[in-house]
């Protein structure tokens, strides 16, 4: 699955340089993902960097868009191609 930033955002603008996938920007109200671009860090860390440095715990699962870890791997290459 992707993640899902909540309400609970305060803005604190901490989460999105620590993407490595660039797919954390800011919203109308709140940060907000890019659901494309997410792939809870799979291929760059063991653990999503944005849920680690969140001081608010505001980022979440996005049940909406499940996703297996061979699919956010798949993603990851994915991204790396583009990218590259």
């Amino acid at each position: 699955m992707s993640l899902i930033i909540t309400d609970e955002c305060i803005n604190c603008d901490v989460c999105e340089p620590v993407c490595p996938n660039q797919a954390i920007y800011q919203g109308e109200m709140i940060y907000e993902i890019h659901r494309h671009k997410c792939t809870e860090c799979v291929g760059h860390f063991n653990v999503p960097q944005c849920v680690e440095i969140c001081p608010v715990n505001c980022i979440i699962k996005d049940t909406t868009n499940p996703e297996t870890e061979e699919e956010l791997r798949e993603k990851y290459k994915m991204l790396c191609e583009v990218s590259e």
